[in-house]
């Protein structure tokens, strides 16, 4: 039987491949009340901006953006979990939720992508999406005590493991580690991804997807998009590469960067542009399909997408812009000692 890895891979030799857009704006677009996010759960705390749980109290709107996304050309779903892990459920009371907020967001999404590969015999395939939580292991949250941390690496190790295992048993395909702005973060997830699929007996394939947080092209723990390649590359993830970070026109460098160096393969879903004073997105989705499509007219990109404020519309525009054009090569460095601080240190031969 052909595994999810061997199907992607060969999917991603044929054509560039398009993952979907952005949740948490098109959640907003439905204008849902306190009552529609907490439901009958009965929980103490008010749930009104936890996406995450309306897989079990509103299940019909993360499906109907689901089929949105799909129907605008989509191959690959992301779950709707971004949040759904026991740290940032607590600020909602809802910790205690976090299996099955993930089990039935994984269920969900599979299905509908089954029935849409049933329709015209298209792969599709789900990603299960998994944030950085709201701690960092990398950095202080007290200026006054920089050795300080709320947690350390084995608790979030734990975290992530949670979230992992009721994600494969929903049906994900992928462990997508997304909207990295501390790499240590990442590295707690990959081991968590890495355990979970050794003592599951499969391969479960990690996709990796980092945040820029500043012009300079660095996250928040201070890496450089080299110097994250070199960090986690051991972890041989399916794809690498950025999402959110200040939109398509800011990357242009740094997705170039990473197409020079990362062999395998490279998926950027950038924000449709920055918000405006009010907080919305108005970049068109004619103009982000532009955008992102230069990166694959120069063979930069593998899988696109879009992230905050992208709409199935923008999905639709970027997959018409690169249906006819060719998938990235993937690149084979020559060998070398390459290491990571917060800047990357290659070895002379």
């Amino acid at each position: 039987m052909t595994s999810a890895r061997e199907k992607l891979l060969a999917e991603a030799k044929q054509r560039i491949l398009i993952t979907d857009g952005a949740f948490g704006t098109e959640i907003q677009n439905w204008k849902l009340s306190e009552a529609d996010y907490a439901g009958s759960l009965g929980l103490t705390h008010d749930q009104k901006g936890n996406n995450d749980i309306l897989a079990l109290t509103k299940p019909e709107v993360p499906e109907a953006i689901h089929r949105a996304y799909f129907e605008a050309g989509a191959d690959i779903a992301e779950t709707n979990t971004f949040s759904a892990n026991s740290i940032s459920q607590a600020d909602y009371g809802a910790e205690h939720l976090v299996r099955e907020i993930n089990l039935e967001s994984a269920k969900m999404a599979r299905r509908v992508a089954d029935e849409f590969e049933a329709k015209d015999g298209r792969p599709r395939f789900v990603a299960g999406a998994i944030g950085p939580t709201n701690k960092t292991l990398s950095l202080s949250p007290d200026v006054n005590d920089p050795g300080f941390r709320e947690i350390d690496f084995d608790y979030l190790k734990g975290v992530y493991r949670e979230q992992i295992e009721a994600l494969v048993e929903g049906g994900v395909d992928f462990v997508l580690i997304e909207t990295v702005f501390d790499t240590l973060n990442a590295k707690a997830g990959v081991m968590a991804a890495i355990e979970a699929g050794n003592d599951l007996g499969r391969d479960l394939p990690i996709m990796l997807s980092m945040t820029l947080t500043d012009l300079s092209g660095r996250n928040l723990s201070g890496h450089t998009v080299e110097a994250f390649w070199h960090a986690v590359r051991h972890a041989k993830p399916l794809t690498i590469g950025l999402n959110c970070s200040f939109g398509a026109e800011q990357l242009r460098p740094h997705v170039k960067t990473l197409s020079e160096i990362a062999d395998t393969l490279i998926m950027v879903y950038p924000n449709a542009g920055l918000p405006n004073e009010l907080g919305a997105y108005d970049e068109l989705p004619a103009t982000t399909a532009s955008l992102v499509g230069e990166w694959a007219q120069a063979g930069q990109v593998n899988v696109l997408g879009g992230c905050c404020g992208s709409t199935p519309a923008h999905i639709k525009a970027i997959a018409d812009f690169v249906r006819t054009l060719p998938p990235r090569a993937v690149v084979t460095p020559e060998v070398r000692t390459r290491l990571a601080g917060l800047e990357p240190m290659t070895m002379a031969a």
